[in-house]
């Protein structure tokens, strides 16, 4: 009786997950993890401590890259496995994040991160043991299949850092502070995973659902490609759409802001007072002059 409404319990909270996964990735706001404006701001003066935060909170605000890791844990059981393949994972994305930042090579993030939900939906796929009954083979071997796709993530995560004001100083050891971030949030991530699949294990469910869950998982990774196979139409034709370019560049500005991973930071940046020569005088109408930017991939252009 008591195993009965245990059982029933971790069904209903995983069907929750589960809804609560899919509604928050329905959202457009919810694949703007990357690194707005005012990231950039705070960034400025930041020490290292403030890029292990930051690559930490990179990593947990992640959709893609956590639901391939729950993808790569839902069937282990055996401990030195989930070191394995966590291990060639980490090494993988280690690689590509460190030299390519490095070295400043990069790619329009919404492609990679595009591949990066394409490599949700293989893991599901091969979960659901597609390979075998649609393809007749074998799976290819998981763990270099593990590693090459974090070489993939980890590209993901360089694309994202370089949108910061690195600059040249201490440039390797604000890397690998990043890195160093990336690595704390996954274990986080990893831990509360692997909790909640030890236990819903242990229950009935776990092999009613096992099927389910993987298909909820190649769909959320199917809405995670769409979503940015927009963003990339977006800032590479965005005439194509009813708003305009500048205004459709700067709706989704607006919207990355607001999911910042940095929003909850303190202020870095001091904001100048009126100086001596000011104080007590009206300011003078001044006919404000048009402010002069570009965005990515496109011409300087004035509002």
């Amino acid at each position: 009786m008591i195993t009965s409404i245990t059982s029933k319990k971790i069904e209903g909270i995983m069907l929750k997950l589960l809804i609560i996964i899919i509604t928050s990735l329905a959202s457009v706001a919810a694949w703007a993890h990357g690194m707005s404006a005012e990231d950039q701001a705070r960034i400025l003066n930041a020490g290292y401590l403030e890029y292990i935060r930051l690559g930490a909170t990179h990593m947990l605000s992640g959709y893609d890259h956590l639901l391939f890791l729950f993808g790569v844990m839902f069937f282990l059981t055996r401990f030195s496995e989930i070191i394995k393949f966590i291990t060639a994972f980490t090494i993988g994305h280690s690689i590509t994040l460190v030299f390519a930042t490095l070295f400043g090579i990069t790619a329009n993030y919404y492609l990679i991160d595009a591949v990066i939900a394409l490599t949700v939906c293989y893991k599901a796929f091969d979960n659901l043991g597609g390979f075998q009954k649609h393809l007749q083979m074998k799976s290819p071997n998981l763990t270099w299949m593990v590693f090459a796709f974090g070489l993939i993530h980890g590209f993901g995560l360089s694309t994202r850092l370089q949108q910061l004001p690195l600059g040249d100083d201490g440039l390797v050891f604000k890397i690998l502070s990043f890195n160093v971030g990336v690595e704390v949030g996954q274990i986080v991530a990893l831990s509360i995973m692997l909790t909640v699949l030890m236990v819903w294990r242990k229950t009935a469910s776990f092999e009613r659902f096992s099927k389910a869950s993987n298909v909820a998982l190649m769909l959320a990774g199917g809405l995670l490609l769409l979503m940015q196979l927009h963003g990339f139409q977006h800032t590479q034709y965005p005439d194509d759409f009813p708003l305009n370019r500048d205004d459709h560049q700067h709706t989704h500005e607006d919207m990355a802001d607001k999911r910042a991973p940095l929003s909850s930071y303190p202020r870095r940046l001091e904001l100048r007072g009126p100086s001596a020569d000011t104080v007590g005088e009206e300011p003078a109408e001044q006919a404000s002059e048009p402010e002069v930017h570009r965005h990515e991939g496109s011409e300087p252009h004035p509002h």
